[in-house]
């Protein structure tokens, strides 16, 4: 067991991730969106607008939401370094109560994917009864 421990070590420390410049760097201008309170079934938008501080291109390879309530659109080009791009994040308010969603974008930046999250509550749309 001691030599099969030995040899996970050296395995993990060749594939740790290294400091690279080869990678963009995706800065957002925050993370993390609060809708407060919106109606239910009147879909709600928020874009993530980031800028790539790294040094090469940022390529955005996939944008995955937590749910199929929430609908992700995002800069298909390339960020050039300096460069800005967006992540929107479309929730469909079908359901009442709390949400709290998150949504991977997944690119050639550290760690290789960052998360952003949306939350709000779903509240019902008042009945008119004239």
């Amino acid at each position: 067991m001691i030599v099969l421990a030995g040899v996970a070590v050296k395995g993990f420390g060749q594939t740790a991730p290294a400091a690279n410049a080869d990678v963009a760097v995706a800065t957002f201008e925050a993370q993390n969106f609060d809708f407060g309170k919106i109606k239910q079934g009147t879909p709600v938008t928020h874009e993530f607008k980031f800028t790539n501080t790294g040094k090469v291109p940022m390529i955005i390879t996939n944008v995955q939401a937590s749910c199929g309530c929430t609908t992700p659109d995002w800069s298909k080009e390339p960020i050039p370094a300096g460069g800005k791009g967006f992540i929107k994040a479309t929730y469909n308010a079908a359901s009442v109560g709390a949400f709290n969603k998150a949504v991977t974008v997944t690119a050639n930046i550290p760690n290789g994917s960052v998360q952003l999250f949306i939350k709000g509550e779903v509240t019902t749309t008042p009945v008119n009864n004239k």
